[in-house]
């Protein structure tokens, strides 16, 4: 039987290991940090699949340093409920990661399937990151129960008190990462639309449209007082329109 410092090395490998997790976290909340809502978003997203690309990394090695570890004691591997919600929890990330990257960091995606997956990408994320947070409990419970058989675990002894404390912590740092995420008043200012004139073949329909959609952002106007302003609009860009015509 592998001794208790074998045991909790080989389980601070995997997801448990507070650099993945620190990384996991830090790419969920980085949209909801208030001191970087000046950024672009173009720069908060390559920030958000860095972090997760890194933490990727990171959990591969790990989990191929566990079956490693597994094979060399003679330890059979994924027969256990940590073993098989750590797996799930690297194919759902890997498979999180590349969506991701296909669908919001690359400019091909239309917008309409980007807006019908992300909410799916964020419910996922918290998934995710649950299931992780479930990996390392359920892992560190288990070695224990391998670790400190002989001794007794019942005991009270000063590992088990310490590995035990070591979870309320990792559960504590997960409801921390879950309350920042779930508050309103966290969630990123949407950055103002910019209003696209044409003035060489643009028509009057279009810009009336650009207006109608960046008219979204005066919230301290009423309906009536937008709708009159977009009418004045239209009829200042026809008359413009019918005197450049009548000049040419």
């Amino acid at each position: 039987m592998p001794s208790l410092s074998n045991s909790l090395s080989c389980v601070d490998f995997c997801f448990k290991s507070p650099s993945v997790r620190f990384l996991l976290s830090l790419a969920i909340i980085v949209y909801r940090l208030p001191w970087t809502w000046k950024c672009s978003k173009l720069l908060m997203k390559s920030i958000h699949a860095g972090l997760n690309a890194v933490a990727a990394i990171l959990a591969i090695i790990a989990l191929v340093a566990v079956f490693d570890f597994h094979n060399a004691m003679n330890i059979p591997n994924m027969y256990s409920l940590h073993s098989w919600i750590g797996l799930a929890a690297v194919v759902l990330y890997i498979l999180q990661l590349l969506l991701g990257f296909l669908v919001f960091l690359l400019p091909f995606a239309p917008l309409s399937l980007r807006a019908f997956l992300l909410p799916i990408h964020v419910y996922s994320g918290l998934l995710i990151f649950g299931t992780v947070i479930a990996t390392a409990l359920t892992g560190v419970t288990e070695k224990l129960f391998f670790a400190l058989t002989s001794t007794g675990y019942s005991s009270f002894l000063p590992e088990g008190i310490f590995t035990n404390t070591l979870g309320l912590l990792i559960l504590v740092f997960g409801a921390l990462i879950f309350w920042i995420v779930t508050r309103p008043q966290w969630k990123r200012p949407k950055e103002p639309n910019s209003v696209l004139l044409q003035p060489n073949g643009g028509s009057a329909e279009g810009v009336v449209g650009a207006l109608a959609v960046n008219s979204d952002n005066h919230g301290d106007k009423s309906d009536l007082e937008l709708n009159s302003e977009v009418a004045a609009r239209k009829r200042n860009f026809t008359l413009e329109d019918a005197g450049q015509r009548s000049t040419m």
